[in-house]
């Protein structure tokens, strides 16, 4: 029997992963992989201590401090279902069952796709969800990125120092995210914002030739070799039925990270907290730690 069992190895899950280590807790961490959304990130230049650092380089630093407590991790493997019944909690994964006194959950989110025709047809071929795992395939083509959000924009950051050209189809009035992101990009010079612009195809033959979309009201074609899709994440909550979530599917914690199921607790980006940052995720996960700690401790 578990004092806790960690979902998601993400900068919320390997936070309260080493927390929990240095609590010397009976724990267990439930993951499909590691560095979860921060892996996909550009760079990055607002995490305190790090003046610059790319995504996969702070994730792979999170991983090394995970790592040097020789914390039990179940590797690719997905969390189905959280439970809790007579006071324990089992976890069901596509794997195996397990059973602890406490949960975080700290799955994180996933990319939003299109449904639109030619998505799923050309997806890997040509259309993507990852800029920063297959924007180097597109050196010196053009390329579009789906979206007006911060993650667009770090698409696009991304995409300018490797395309020739780069179309950013925003469905919206006007961009949204971090002011200096997008001074960055209109300062370029290769990038032309496409506003109020709706996707409706995605086509090709083998691999992508084009997007079409519907601007104005008329619709026109596109010609891009790569497409980038970035219009937003759904949280991996699904896997706990029970607890209470937000219109978003977000689920509710309060100040402590406590769902509305005891015991259950939840970190990072599948939760309702304002605001998704690595930083925020990495903070909310050391919290959700002390508090399932404080938990147990109440319980013995």
């Amino acid at each position: 029997m578990l004092d806790l069992i960690v979902i998601g190895a993400g900068p919320a899950g390997i936070t309260a992963s080493v927390y929990a280590a240095r609590k010397q807790m009976d724990f267990l961490v439930i993951s499909k992989d590691i560095g979860g959304q921060a892996a996909w990130s550009g760079d990055i230049e607002n995490y305190t201590g790090y003046q610059f650092i790319s995504g996969p380089e702070l994730s792979s630093k999170f991983e090394e401090h995970m790592r040097k407590y020789s914390i039990a991790l179940k590797e690719n493997e997905t969390a189905l279902e959280v439970k809790k019944q007579n006071n324990l909690i089992s976890v069901t994964t596509d794997k195996a069952g397990y059973e602890a006194k406490s949960v975080i959950i700290a799955s994180g989110k996933r990319t939003r796709e299109l449904n639109v025709p030619g998505e799923k047809e050309f997806k890997n071929r040509g259309l993507t969800y990852c800029a920063t795992c297959d924007g180097p395939l597109f050196s010196a083509k053009v390329v579009a990125v789906i979206g007006g959000g911060n993650s667009a924009l770090d698409a696009a950051l991304q995409l300018i120092r490797i395309a020739k050209q780069v179309y950013i189809i925003n469905i919206t009035s006007d961009l949204g995210g971090d002011a200096i992101m997008r001074q960055k990009i209109k300062a370029s010079g290769i990038v032309t914002i496409l506003n109020n612009t709706e996707v409706t195809a995605v086509i090709g033959d083998k691999l992508v030739s084009g997007i079409k979309v519907k601007r104005n009201g008329r619709e026109e074609l596109i010609a891009v070799s790569g497409i980038f899709v970035e219009i937003g994440l759904i949280p991996n909550s699904e896997i706990a039925k029970d607890l209470q979530k937000n219109e978003l599917g977000e689920i509710k914690v309060n100040s402590r990270n406590e769902t509305s199921v005891s015991g259950i607790f939840a970190a990072g980006d599948v939760t309702d907290v304002p605001e998704k940052q690595i930083i925020i995720a990495a903070g909310e996960g050391s919290k959700a730690s002390l508090s399932a700690f404080r938990y147990l401790a109440r319980q013995e």
